[in-house]
C-alpha cells in the first residue's frame, strides 16, 4: 500500500522525466555536427532525428519564446526546468519558411499539446539537417540530467531524466 502512495504522491521516483517532443531515433548531443549542442554550451540533454514533423509538449510547461523564425520553442516547467527545443540545425537561415507554430508566448501547454509543424523535406532540401536537439538550458541546477539514447522513440517517451 505505501509503495502505491510513494508513487501517486510522485514520492521515491527517479526524477524528473522529460518526454520526446518529436518522433524518431534519439541520439546523444555529440552526435549533432554543430559544437554549440554537441559540447554542450548551452547545456545538457540529448537530440532526436525526426521521422515527422509534428513537435510536442513533452510535459506540461508554460511557453516562455517561440523563435521569430519559428525553429525553435523554449518551455519553463512548474518546477523550474527550462526546456530548449530546437528544430534542426542552421534552419534559422529559412526565415520560418518550412514551420507553422501552435504556440505563443505565455501559453501553458500539457505534454502532448502541438507546439510546432514542420515540414522535414524542405529542411533537407535546403541541404539542412532534421536533428533536434532538446536542451535543459538550466543543467547547473541538476545534479545529473540522464539521457536515453540509442533507440526510436515516440512523442512522450522517457529521454531525459532529471535530479535535483
Amino acid at each position: 500500500m505505501f509503495s502505491s502512495l510513494k508513487e501517486k504522491l510522485g514520492l521515491g521516483k527517479k526524477g524528473e522525466v522529460i518526454g520526446a517532443p518529436v518522433q524518431g531515433e534519439a541520439v546523444a548531443l555529440s552526435q549533432v555536427s554543430d559544437p554549440t549542442f554537441a559540447e554542450e554550451m548551452l547545456g545538457k540533454g540529448m537530440a532526436i532525428i525526426p521521422s515527422t514533423g509534428r513537435v510536442v509538449a513533452p510535459v506540461d510547461a508554460t511557453v516562455d519564446m517561440v523563435f521569430d523564425t519559428k525553429h525553435a520553442v523554449a518551455l519553463s516547467t512548474e518546477s523550474g526546468i527550462q526546456i530548449l527545443i530546437h528544430v534542426g540545425l542552421d534552419t534559422v537561415s529559412l526565415n520560418g519558411a518550412p514551420f507553422t507554430t501552435h504556440v505563443e508566448a505565455g501559453q501553458a501547454v500539457k505534454a502532448g499539446d502541438l507546439l510546432l509543424e514542420v515540414d522535414l523535406e524542405a529542411i533537407k532540401a535546403a541541404g539542412l539537417e532534421t536533428i533536434t536537439p532538446v536542451i535543459i538550458c538550466n543543467t547547473p541546477d541538476y545534479k545529473e540530467i540522464k539521457a536515453s539514447v540509442g533507440k526510436t522513440v515516440n512523442t512522450l517517451d522517457e529521454v531525459l531524466t532529471l535530479v535535483k
